[in-house]
């Protein structure tokens, strides 16, 4: 849900990667674009945050230490957290990508993809997280593709 300061709509970012430098990096390219990125080195640190606001987006890396973004998305959904999810990895790997569309993710894309193209599949999941607009279509480094 995007938070109202002062008229202004605060959009909170959560990305979940274990390199630190792809957190800073994300968190720089997420500050210049307007969001408010929280970041975290595991889904363990994620989920033990009983502080974190509620997030209009996940940014998850797939391969991470310990609980994957993969089974991070899974365990959300189990207990009914809608957030939109998007996957990022290293190491694109076709049965990896069929599981990440299997979640139903916003989007999936490859670390080397550009920026703007993670940041519209962001603007889209948020502006569907705060209920006003329709799903977005699945996002994808390679190219957009709609749900059937």
């Amino acid at each position: 849900m995007q938070s109202h300061d002062a008229g202004k709509n605060i959009i909170y970012v959560a990305v979940v990667d274990d390199d630190e430098s792809v957190c800073r990096s994300f968190g720089r390219l997420l500050r210049t674009a307007g969001f408010h990125p929280v970041t975290y080195t595991s889904a363990e640190l994620f989920l033990e945050d009983t502080k974190r606001p509620r997030f209009d987006c996940l940014v998850l890396d797939i391969q991470l230490a310990g609980m994957s973004g993969l089974e991070l998305s899974q365990r959300l959904s189990a207990v009914k957290d809608s957030t939109p999810v998007i996957f990022i990895t290293a190491h694109d790997e076709p049965d990896v990508r069929a599981r990440a569309l299997a979640c139903g993710c916003a989007g999936y894309f490859r670390k080397t993809d550009p920026g703007e193209q993670v940041l519209d599949a962001i603007r889209c999941a948020a502006s569907t997280a705060d209920g006003n607009a329709p799903p977005p279509a699945l996002r994808s480094g390679k190219n957009s593709i709609g749900k059937p």
